[in-house]
């Protein structure tokens, strides 16, 4: 599948605009985004064309990375064989964003298995764009020990994006302020590993709208995505516009709310009368609104099917229609909204 880019105008744009620079390194930071610049980011997320809505298959960060709209999870995938097939699968089929984390154990198979696979498919390390995480055990003094693990276990010398898992600590309850003291410390090491080259683009997952505000209120360099659940159960409207307005990107989890969607009578009505999957519609919903998408599976056929998403748009009946299961519903057990 051909990748194709947002439009050169719209690039070259982007790149003009200017973060306010501190005089002070220590000083909390005001971190702000010309008008015209966050202009330009609503219109690339939310004010497109249907025909920039059909084509567009990857955005630009406010690092200056450009980040596939289209990416492949792999939680749960384990092993050299299952991360291979999946891999290789996706490779064929276009994809070039790939998620992993510290917590998901598979780090250091995946950075295998792209080394592997990159020359068969003629693809150099530039080609392709990785995500990796912090875990949470290693939040605070132990975040620099973390990222370097992290790149040592991929065996790259960069991380195209490297996220802060969870906004809590390990071994600390979800109400002990130390949380917080240890999501600056943390975020202080991401800093310099942005600056160094190493990490590309930083960012964090599991953040609420309180945990944004707290990280733009005391950076230096604002956060380039937002990991989060979302689909149309769940469609974060809040944390979505907080991201829009200050110039951030916000990409999903579980778009498929761990396959339970894919049952919703909604969801299939609209797949059918698109002559659509469920799990394309739903990846499509969110691709559509600049939302960039993260679906897993060990079978290389549904890697493929779900890598369609770029040739077909959902009308604006189909869009609310899907928007309007929103209840609220989490399939993460985990709920970061608990924590200081």
């Amino acid at each position: 599948m051909e990748e194709l880019k947002a439009p050169s105008l719209l690039r070259a744009l982007l790149r003009r605009r200017r973060v306010l620079q501190l005089s002070n390194r220590n000083q909390r930071c005001r971190v702000g985004v010309r008008a015209g610049y966050s202009k330009l980011l609503r219109l690339n997320f939310n004010g497109m064309t249907s025909n920039m809505r059909s084509t567009l298959t990857s955005v630009v960060l406010n690092s200056r990375t450009e980040i596939p709209l289209l990416g492949l999870g792999t939680y749960k995938l384990q092993g050299h064989g299952q991360l291979f097939q999946s891999l290789n699968a996706a490779l064929d089929a276009g994809y070039r964003s790939f998620d992993t984390a510290a917590v998901y154990g598979n780090e250091g198979h995946l950075g295998q298995v792209i080394r592997e696979l990159l020359p068969k498919h003629g693809l150099s390390r530039s080609d392709v764009f990785l995500i990796s995480k912090l875990g949470p055990a290693n939040h605070g003094p132990g975040a620099r020990e973390g990222c370097l693990r992290s790149l040592e276990q991929l065996g790259c010398e960069y991380i195209d994006l490297y996220l802060v898992h969870w906004p809590g600590t390990v071994g600390l309850e979800p109400s002990d302020h130390l949380n917080a003291e240890y999501r600056v410390q943390t975020w202080t090491v991401l800093e310099e590993f942005h600056a160094s080259g190493q990490f590309k683009a930083i960012g964090v997952s599991n953040y609420t709208a309180a945990h944004l505000k707290e990280l733009t209120r005391n950076c230096r360099v604002p956060p380039a995505v937002v990991q989060m659940e979302c689909h149309p159960r769940l469609v974060q409207r809040e944390l979505r516009d907080m991201c829009k307005e200050a110039g951030i990107h916000f990409q999903a989890y579980s778009s498929l709310g761990k396959g339970a969607l894919l049952k919703v009578l909604e969801v299939k009505a609209v797949a059918e009368g698109c002559g659509r999957t469920p799990a394309q519609v739903l990846l499509r919903w969110a691709v559509q609104q600049g939302i960039s998408v993260l679906p897993r599976s060990s079978q290389p056929q549904r890697v493929q099917e779900n890598a369609r998403v770029f040739d077909f748009e959902l009308s604006q009946k189909e869009m609310d229609r899907l928007g309007d299961l929103n209840n609220g519903r989490r399939f993460c057990t985990r709920d970061p909204t608990n924590i200081a």
